[in-house]
C-alpha cells in the first residue's frame, strides 16, 4: 500500500533532521514549520531541551496581515535574528523540517542570514 503524504512529509523531517544531528556540533537548531498560510520559527537548544527564541507571522505586532507570503517570511527571519541576536546566539543550523528549500523557506533563512545570523 502507499504512503500517505503525511508519511511521506513525516519520513522527509526525520530523514533531513538526523543528517542535521550527525553534524551540528553542538549549535542550536532553528526549526521552521509552514503552513499555507503562516510560517514559525524557532531557535531551540536540544541538549537542555528548550526553547530559546521563537517568531512567527501570527504575532500581532510584527504587523504582515495580508502580505505576501515571502515578504511575511523575510520580517520573521529578521525577527528571529534579531531575538538570537538578544539572546547572545551568533550561529545554528537550519532545520527546514519536510519542506523544500524554496519560497517561504529560502525567504526566512535568507533575512535570517541578513539579520546577523550565520546559518
Amino acid at each position: 500500500m502507499a504512503n500517505s503524504k503525511l508519511q511521506l512529509f513525516q519520513k522527509r523531517r526525520l530523514r533531513v533532521r538526523n543528517k542535521l544531528r550527525k553534524v551540528n556540533d553542538g549549535k542550536l537548531r532553528l526549526s521552521v514549520h509552514r503552513s499555507n498560510k503562516n510560517i514559525s520559527v524557532q531557535l531551540i537548544d536540544d541538549v537542555q531541551g528548550v526553547t530559546l527564541a521563537s517568531a512567527s507571522t501570527l504575532e500581532k505586532d510584527l504587523g504582515v496581515v495580508g502580505q505576501n507570503n515571502r515578504d511575511a517570511a523575510a520580517k520573521v527571519g529578521a525577527l528571529i535574528a534579531e531575538r538570537a541576536k538578544s539572546k547572545g546566539v551568533e550561529e545554528a543550523y537550519f532545520d527546514r523540517g519536510g519542506f523544500l528549500y524554496h519560497g517561504t523557506v529560502k525567504a526566512l533563512a535568507d533575512a535570517a542570514r541578513e539579520g546577523g545570523l550565520k546559518i
